[in-house]
């Protein structure tokens, strides 16, 4: 019987042929269904100035812009305020004090500390009872119009007080009229009289042209004030000054005290 079942020759090399071919074929099906690795992407040439640019311009954008300064001041500033005014001098002598006063001005800053003022103010000058007995007038007015331009110094002391320094170069109108006078024209005029502005020769006019009054001085104006700051562009202000005008031996001097606002 081993005899009959015995192996034919060349039978082990007909195996093996068929044991490979079946392990080739299952080592293909196997490289189907396996997906193909694919190798990394490599960045581009043309992607790199792209990622240069991106990171300059975050760069750019990290960099805080440069801001000017604020100067802190305004180029122009403007001022309006009322008050009362004291007598000096030989005003005193014919004007009582109290007299109401209005003003307006404005001014050139050219820094923080340092401007130019342009101020126009009407000042009431009410006469006393001694210069109205004098002028020989149940009553009368009196009032000056006045023009100053001064340099101004700007004094800050904290964030919202301050200071300022002014003064500088005035022009006085000043006007009146007496309601009658019994006075007699050609007379020697008085003290009231060559104050009032209306002598020719220390004489009263003959034509009687003396209840109006209108004398044209030059002169000075000084002072200072102090400010206190309301809102971001708005100042109250209190100022004190002294103007003074003369022309052919007429005086006119006053204290006004202004109160008011600037912005």
């Amino acid at each position: 019987m081993i005899r009959k079942f015995a192996t034919v020759p060349g039978s082990s090399i007909v195996l093996q042929a068929i044991l490979a071919t079946i392990l080739a074929g299952v080592a293909t099906v196997h490289a189907q269904q396996t997906p193909a690795q694919q190798p990394p992407a490599q960045p581009s040439q043309t992607q790199q100035p792209t990622d240069q640019q991106s990171s300059s311009s975050q760069e750019t954008e990290e960099i805080p812009e440069h801001k000017p300064k604020p100067r802190g001041y305004n180029n122009w500033t403007f001022n309006v305020g009322g008050g009362g005014s004291l007598t000096n001098g030989n005003t005193r002598n014919f004007v009582r004090g109290g007299g109401g006063i209005a003003a307006a001005g404005v001014t050139r800053n050219l820094s923080k500390y340092f401007g130019w003022r342009l101020d126009f103010q009407f000042d009431n000058l009410p006469l006393r009872a001694s210069a109205l007995q004098a002028a020989q007038a149940p009553g009368g007015t009196d009032h000056a119009y006045t023009a100053m331009f001064s340099p101004i110094i700007n004094i800050p002391v904290t964030k919202d007080w301050g200071g300022y320094i002014i003064g500088g170069a005035a022009f006085l109108h000043r006007s009146g009229k007496l309601d009658s006078s019994s006075a007699i024209p050609g007379v020697g005029c008085n003290a009231f009289f060559l104050w009032w502005g209306h002598c020719f020769n220390k004489n009263l006019p003959i034509n009687g042209n003396f209840l109006h009054s209108s004398v044209n001085e030059f002169g000075e104006s000084f002072g200072g004030g102090v400010t206190r700051k309301i809102r971001p562009n708005m100042d109250i202000y209190a100022e004190f000054r002294y103007v003074h005008g003369s022309h052919a031996g007429i005086t006119t001097d006053f204290r006004p005290i202004t109160v008011g606002i600037r912005w």
